[in-house]
């Protein structure tokens, strides 16, 4: 009759002998089994090692030892969550603050930030420092007005053909103006001017 078979298990490894000659080891790393096998001379005279339990990944570079360290990290959910919840309130009072406007101050102010724009657009060519979340900001709020305009015109019964009529009469009667930024530093640059002949005299 065959011997007994004896399994028995030394840290993350499992360990088959019998009476026969040969030792079947079976051990788990990385997810993956290995079978190891090893000769002994009898059941009696074999010996059965313990083998040490793996170390944890680490990695060294120039004498520096770098391991992996488990971080508890904020889920980004709620933050976009409420960061979207925020802007959805500002774009709210935005077109509630669009909507009190008449439409000949939505035409005046969409001419204004178009200057803005091409103002803009000159600062980023001349490579001058500027901020360019304004790009976005004055493009949204030009788009947002037309918007407005054109619910307007919608709940006067214009069609889009009158409507396209209508922006092109309004566009030829514009009167080309340099827009608030450029006057404010035409303003600035008179009154040091001024001063400065003042100054002289």
């Amino acid at each position: 009759m065959s011997s007994p078979v004896v399994i028995r298990r030394c840290g993350g490894s499992y360990l088959q002998h019998s009476e026969s000659t040969s030792l079947l080891i079976r051990e788990k790393r990385k997810g993956a089994w290995r079978m190891l096998s090893l000769s002994v001379a009898s059941p009696s005279s074999s010996t059965i090692c313990y083998l040490p339990k793996p170390l944890p990944f680490k990695s060294s570079f120039g004498g520096i030892q770098l391991r992996h360290h488990a971080t508890c990290s904020i889920p980004p959910t709620k933050r976009t969550a409420s960061v979207r919840v925020v802007m959805m309130a500002k774009r709210e009072e935005e077109m509630k603050e669009i909507r009190e406007m008449t439409t000949e101050q939505i035409n005046e102010e969409v001419v204004d930030l178009k200057g803005e724009l091409f103002m803009l657009r000159l600062q980023q060519s001349a490579r001058n420092e500027f901020k360019s979340s304004e790009f976005r900001r004055m493009r949204k709020r030009v788009a947002r007005m037309l918007t407005v305009k054109r619910e307007r015109e919608i709940e006067e019964g214009i069609n889009k053909r009158l409507s396209r009529k209508l922006d092109k009469k309004w566009k030829k009667s514009i009167v080309v103006r340099p827009p608030p930024s450029l006057k404010k530093l035409m303003e600035e640059e008179a009154a040091a001017e001024a001063a400065e002949a003042e100054k002289a005299a």
